[in-house]
């Protein structure tokens, strides 16, 4: 069974949906009221900024059954209302999309000073094109002791000062895009935990970063292994030197010169050189015996 639809303009697009959206575009589809159209039909697309309350329309002509078009110049973290109908006003499809936001900034590290830290991070124009240095960033702080987040404030640099953190509290800090328009157009936040502070009685200071303590007690105690190690070797290689200079005196006492080497005896060959010896047959009457 073979149905054709009866062509009829009063009928809406069907199947609108987004096929692809990126943070300045929207790729959107959708078919034609009535299979196999015979003639160019004329859409209206209308597209309403739900946070700039603003609106713009797009004529795009076309006799596929099937129909893409691409929505540019939008921004990155918008909010947009989509509506499709034929020219004649007939009856509409519509959609919303939501762009994507802009990257959250890349290497967030925090610099720990005597009374504050300094948050630091990349700039975000470095990665996007679409971000302009004077929209600036906004930081935000949640206290997980407390369970609040705070709003510190905004910033065009790429570092910011926070003071009077309170000892014993662990803190986030989190840095983004400008948020737009009543907070509706923001990007990526990027976040670091700060867990590091002390229990003390002073709730201006905080503790030294854990990178400096450690520093502090590893480079004494490699400095010593490295000492010892170095006086070990100097006292080895004396006593290798002294070794040494024994041997070459013992060995030179022992040199024979007829026999061009030394000779060494063992202790099996003393018997022998005594028995080698002349032996005592007696004594002269003209010299005197000592006995001690």
């Amino acid at each position: 069974v073979v149905v054709k639809m009866i062509p009829d303009n009063r009928l809406p697009p069907r199947h609108l949906h987004a096929v692809h959206t990126g943070k300045t575009f929207a790729v959107i589809k959708w078919e034609s009221p009535y299979d196999s159209p015979d003639q160019d039909m004329l859409y209206a697309v209308a597209v309403k900024d739900l946070v700039r309350k603003t609106d713009k329309i797009y004529k795009v002509k076309s006799r596929n059954s099937t129909v893409e078009y691409t929505i540019k110049k939008l921004e990155p973290g918008g909010k947009y209302h989509v509506i499709v109908q034929l020219g004649n006003m007939s009856k509409e499809s519509s959609m919303k999309i939501n762009t994507v936001p802009l990257s959250a900034p890349d290497a967030l590290k925090i610099i720990t000073e005597n009374d504050h830290i300094l948050l630091f991070w990349k700039s975000l124009a470095l990665k996007e094109s679409n971000f302009n240095e004077s929209r600036g960033y906004e930081i935000h702080m949640f206290d997980s002791l407390m369970n609040i987040t705070a709003y510190l404030g905004n910033t065009t640099e790429n570092f910011f000062k926070v003071s009077n953190l309170k000892i014993g509290h662990n803190y986030s800090f989190s840095v983004q895009a400008r948020c737009l328009y009543g907070g509706q157009m923001c990007g990526e936040p990027a976040t670091l935990l700060y867990d590091e502070l002390g229990t003390g009685t002073d709730s201006s200071a905080s503790k030294a970063s854990p990178g400096t303590d450690v520093a502090a007690i590893v480079v004494p105690v490699l400095f010593l292994l490295l000492l010892t190690l170095g006086i070990g070797f100097v006292l080895l290689y004396m006593r290798h030197r002294r070794l040494q200079n024994s041997f070459t005196a013992f060995a030179n006492s022992h040199y024979s010169s007829r026999l061009g080497s030394a000779i060494f005896s063992s202790g099996d060959d003393l018997g022998d050189e005594d028995d080698e010896a002349p032996m005592i047959t007696g004594f002269s009457d003209d010299v005197p015996m000592v006995i001690a």
